[in-house]
């Protein structure tokens, strides 16, 4: 090999890695853009859930009537017990997806616990699952609010991704057969309840 032809070489090498490194530092740049839009994008979509649910506070959304197998699903209690779907297989469960900093999840709990109080003895449970929140939070806001039914807690929103649905509140009223006949989003009122959720209760 010549002299020409090896400094020719040497000088095409030295350019592959200033190619290279070029290429690595783009990369770099590129991944740490997509991890801080996606945070971004993490934020934002918390916060327009939370939009769509302020925004829901002052009506209710009709129940859908849908038909499929609930999610499997297990999560700590605000007792730190650890419990499943499939452990109240011989109830009907509605469960509620909420959070103590959401304004209609908090105006329609009174409505929840008054209407869980008259059906429970019919074989009817509440499973509120708090979307976030520190244990002790929860423990004192389920205090103040008069809250009877379970609670648990879901810090990694396990809830929401199972079921489909981030806004809140968020409801599905699963049958005794496991299977999910209801879903809405927003605040629920009694009516509804009455109209929707009852004749399930009664079905044998």
């Amino acid at each position: 090999m010549t002299k020409k032809n090896r400094r020719r070489n040497k000088k095409n090498y030295r350019r592959l890695l200033s190619f290279i490194g070029v290429g690595i530092g783009l990369a770099a740049l590129t991944l740490a853009l997509v991890l801080a839009f996606g945070k971004k994008d993490t934020a934002e979509s918390l916060t327009a859930s939370t939009e769509v649910s302020d925004s829901s506070s002052s009506y209710s959304v009709t129940p859908g009537e849908v038909n499929y197998p609930a999610p499997e699903l297990a999560l700590q209690n605000v007792n730190g017990n650890k419990e499943a779907l499939t452990d109240y297989d011989d109830k009907v469960v509605l469960v509620n997806n909420w959070a103590t900093w959401c304004p209609p999840c908090k105006a329609e709990i009174p409505t929840l616990e008054e209407y869980y109080k008259v059906h429970s003895v019919d074989g009817f449970v509440i499973i509120g699952i708090e979307a976030g929140e520190p244990q002790a939070e929860v423990l004192d806001f389920i205090e103040s609010a008069g809250i009877t039914y379970p609670i648990w807690l879901d810090p990694r929103n396990s809830a929401l991704r199972a079921f489909g649905n981030g806004n809140l509140p968020n409801s599905f009223v699963i049958d005794r057969k496991g299977i999910v006949r209801l879903a809405w989003v927003g605040e629920i009122n009694r009516e509804m309840l009455e109209e929707y959720v009852t004749p399930i209760i009664a079905e044998n």
